[in-house]
């Protein structure tokens, strides 16, 4: 399926442009419940903002002006007043904002030194699913700290006097070896685990033939009793579907893009995903998490190279993506149906997210500003 064929209603414009960010905006994410969005700029500076009044609630510089905000994250798993930075710095830092503005320091700075382009995975869950099963994962961790005999990667500092609410929180993130995935637990800052895992001294002597890690979504599906799995995206066009119950190798992997995969979003369902690359298309899939395989479900044909993001409404009707060529595209979900072009960017677009509500759609741009638009409103 080509792009062509998106006529009809001429695309909307953008209902607000926030500005204020001197810095190429690379990251964007909506608070779960309030009318609150976070974005993040290479310059090291996070805002948050008011998306009733289109304007600045609170600034502040999170990461070192060299080095920047490569992604912010916000998730139900964390609270309901925490926000996570990471910069290209190899440090990822929970916030607290309550009150509107961030905390003056970090509740908790993890160091990964991860230095990468490929932004961090809060794991996402099925509503029903959030809390499953907790004591097998950690029953699975224990195992892999013991094989590697007291590896003790916690290289963090925590705030005195203040608690992350309890039970884990995973995230998954490129790894300071850049071809792996890690899993860092964030209310304790502790690596738990390494994709692929080799005990013993084997683990370097097998080259991933992948390349780089550059784009992860983790996720704990129903079907596995809520089970971590991490979907990655590699160098070499391939995505992998890893399961933390066998982390030696992963349950599939596909050489999906031609050129490095720069994209992931997996549905809120947790039954299927997105993926784009540097190559010239889109690539719908469905997770069949009976026989742990991957299936393209639709190709979907692109004139121009390059998605660097994509977002998935919660309602999971439509879809977005952020491309190179500095537009926002529109799809239905379930049918891989290309909806509008969005044309607002000068620049490249780096980031798409929608809102909980399903009634904001916002893009993040190397020109320095954050767009947000309504699109198919959600029925009431």
């Amino acid at each position: 399926m080509t792009e062509q064929g998106m006529g009809g209603r001429p695309a909307p414009d953008p209902v607000s442009v926030l500005r204020g960010h001197r810095a190429s905006v690379a990251d964007i994410c909506f608070h779960s419940s309030n009318s609150i969005l976070f974005s993040g700029s290479t310059d090291g500076e996070l805002r948050i903002w008011n998306t009733v009044q289109h304007r600045t609630v609170s600034s502040s510089w999170v990461h070192s002006a060299a080095h920047g905000v490569l992604c912010v994250a916000a998730s139900p798993i964390l609270g309901d007043n925490k926000v996570i930075s990471q910069g290209r710095d190899g440090t990822v830092k929970c916030w607290d904002f309550e009150g509107g503005g961030l905390s003056r320091t970090p509740l908790l700075t993890i160091k990964t030194n991860s230095y990468h382009f490929c932004k961090l995975s809060i794991a996402k869950s099925p509503s029903e699913a959030v809390k499953h099963d907790d004591r097998e994962v950690k029953e699975i961790v224990d195992d892999m700290q013991r094989e590697e005999q007291g590896d003790q990667h916690t290289n963090s500092t925590r705030s005195k006097g203040k608690e992350l609410s309890e039970g884990p929180k995973y995230v998954a993130i490129a790894g300071e070896q850049s071809s792996m995935v890690e899993i860092w637990d964030v209310n304790t800052a502790e690596r738990i685990m390494q994709l692929p895992h080799s005990s013993g001294s084997l683990s370097n002597q097998t080259p991933n033939q992948r390349g780089m890690c550059l784009a992860v979504q983790a996720f704990l599906p129903s079907e596995s009793q809520g089970l971590l799995s991490v979907m990655a995206g590699y160098e070499d066009g391939s995505v992998a579907w890893w399961d933390l119950r066998n982390p030696g190798i992963p349950l599939t992997s596909a050489k999906f893009h031609s050129e490095p995969v720069l994209s992931l979003c997996i549905d809120g369902s947790c039954k299927g995903g997105l993926s784009g690359a540097a190559d010239e298309k889109i690539l719908m899939f469905a997770l069949d998490h009976s026989t742990g395989s991957c299936l393209i479900s639709k190709e979907i044909a692109l004139e121009r190279p390059g998605i660097a993001g994509i977002s998935i409404r919660p309602d999971e009707k439509i879809a977005a993506t952020a491309g190179w060529d500095q537009r926002v595209r529109i799809y239905n979900y379930r049918k891989g149906k290309p909806l509008a072009i969005l044309k607002y960017h000068h620049a490249t677009c780096n980031a798409v997210s929608f809102s909980a509500d399903c009634k904001l759609l916002a893009s993040a741009s190397e020109d320095t500003t954050v767009a947000l638009w309504e699109l198919y409103p959600p029925r009431t």
